[in-house]
């Protein structure tokens, strides 16, 4: 089955894909990528919570990471379940949010840690992000990393870390295609 875009929908051998939205509660994690902020510090995760818990989905996990790319790396495998350890077989969570780590800076590696486990990486995320963070803060706007991807059957966002950055990328981008985004990563 085609859409108006010519886009191929068909449930495929699997028939349990959602498309256009699920209103299936979804089990996010919030990571901070931060070598310099505490939890108690941390202002941007509170705000991905906040947007994430306002739509209908749970947040099962938050957590400060350092700005160490295999911590990073290690992190995301094993809340995708796509390495022994930390979570429980079959509580993989739906969608990683990471904020922070994506700019140009020595210490921001958020990038270099995801995108080699990103299959596919989700170019339209990133392009998007910066198209509306340009109203926000201009030509600055390019300058953000911002990317998404799949990983096993999780959802992965990497956002920047302003509070105003994670808003945006969570109430604008992500949130409005996630349940389609999810449906189509096989869950």
């Amino acid at each position: 089955m085609s859409d108006e875009h010519g886009h191929d929908h068909g449930d495929g051998e699997h028939g349990h894909h959602h498309h256009h939205g699920t209103d299936e509660t979804l089990a996010f994690a919030v990571l901070t990528i931060s070598s310099s902020r505490s939890s108690d510090e941390d202002e941007s995760g509170p705000v991905a919570s906040a947007a994430i818990e306002d739509a209908g989905h749970r947040v099962a996990v938050t957590d400060v990471v350092a700005d160490d790319a295999a911590a990073i790396r290690e992190r995301v495998e094993t809340l995708a379940g796509e390495r022994d350890g930390g979570v429980a077989e079959g509580d993989a969570v739906d969608v990683v949010v990471t904020t922070g780590g994506t700019g140009l800076t020595p210490d921001d590696v958020t990038i270099e840690a995801i995108r080699p486990l990103l299959d596919p990486e989700i170019p339209g995320i990133g392009e998007y992000f910066r198209r509306l963070s340009h109203e926000q803060v201009g030509t600055a706007a390019m300058l953000t990393r911002a990317t998404a991807g799949i990983v096993g059957e999780t959802a992965v966002y990497a956002f920047p870390g302003s509070p105003d950055a994670i808003a945006l990328g969570v109430e604008d981008v992500l949130l409005p295609e996630i349940g389609h985004v999810v449906g189509l990563a096989g869950r």
